[in-house]
């Protein structure tokens, strides 16, 4: 989804005529979704935000969101960002008969919307925050980097019950340290297209950052996955590389061998949905959100 561009309009963005760009910070508990995107039939994540904004708002047809990251079915959110383009006016109708009273400022406006959303939205997603997006702005295109956060617990006798929408409970013993060495071969840039799935346009380069696993004092695994972005499946099918790795079914140099044929490998399998939780999506100051975009938009190549 490709945001239109605009001119400044005080702290928000015109991305039109007579409209304004506001950011949302927003988290959910993706089991019970068909992902993020707006699917017919199908119960999403973008799907209910829209709807609730549109009847908040009285917008028709409803506003139409742009997200940083598109998870997939059953992947949570705890620090997901989108962006919205709205009518200059609408969010008046968050002030309701005022009797006179002087109009609401801006920011009161964003406080009433936020409480009419916990009101409107289902206990499973939150608007943490709603602001006036600065100049140059882009939910999608201007991020820095996304962290996602993958949980597994291989204790014997299963992982905690109240957690077991957010930990994938591994029924074998997994050696963390092989675990990491083999994913410490898998950083920087590269065509990641054995761990994705193809999408038709699409390049699968992207700039794997860090990728490294910790165990709590609980038990539970977590790796740590950042990267300036992510192809279709990509952090779930890593993740279940490196599991195949730490019960030692595979040795430590198997990912990257993988990694560099750079075709989709049958062997690979998607470690399931519900142990992933996109963390935090990172921008850069605001006078570099325009640059960021469009240096994100180029389609890239290795130059190696």
């Amino acid at each position: 989804m490709r945001a239109t561009g605009g001119q400044a309009a005080g702290a928000g963005i015109t991305a039109g005529s007579g409209t304004t760009r506001f950011r949302l910070d927003l988290a959910y508990e993706g089991t019970d979704f068909s992902g993020w995107a707006r699917q017919p039939g199908r119960r999403t994540v973008q799907g209910e935000l829209e709807a609730a904004l549109g009847r908040i708002l009285r917008l028709d047809p409803v506003p139409t969101l742009t997200v940083a990251g598109r998870t997939d079915a059953g992947v949570h959110a705890r620090g997901q960002v989108a962006h919205v383009d709205l009518p200059s006016e609408a969010l008046k109708a968050v002030e309701g008969r005022r009797g006179g009273r002087e109009p609401m400022s801006m920011a009161e406006r964003l406080s009433a919307l936020m409480r009419r959303l916990a009101g409107v939205l289902p206990p499973d997603v939150r608007v943490h925050a709603v602001t006036e997006a600065p100049e140059g702005f882009d939910a999608r295109f201007s991020a820095l980097f996304r962290r996602y956060a993958y949980r597994v617990h291989d204790a014997l006798g299963g992982a905690d019950p109240l957690r077991r929408r957010e930990i994938l409970w591994y029924p074998r013993p997994l050696d963390m340290d092989k675990m990491n060495e083999a994913a410490s071969r898998l950083l920087g840039e590269h065509d990641f297209a054995a761990f994705c799935k193809k999408r038709d346009g699409a390049t699968t380069i992207r700039e794997l950052q860090r990728l490294e696993w910790v165990r709590g004092a609980d038990g539970v695994l977590v790796a740590t996955v950042i990267a300036d972005a992510f192809c279709h499946s990509m952090v779930r099918a890593l993740v279940g590389s490196l599991l195949a790795v730490g019960e030692r079914q595979r040795p430590v140099e198997w990912p990257r061998e993988v990694l560099a044929n750079a075709v989709r490998d049958a062997g690979v399998n998607v470690a399931p949905a519900h142990g992933l939780c996109l963390e935090e999506v990172r921008y850069p100051e605001p006078g570099e959100l325009t640059r960021r975009a469009q240096l994100t938009r180029r389609f890239r190549t290795l130059n190696h």
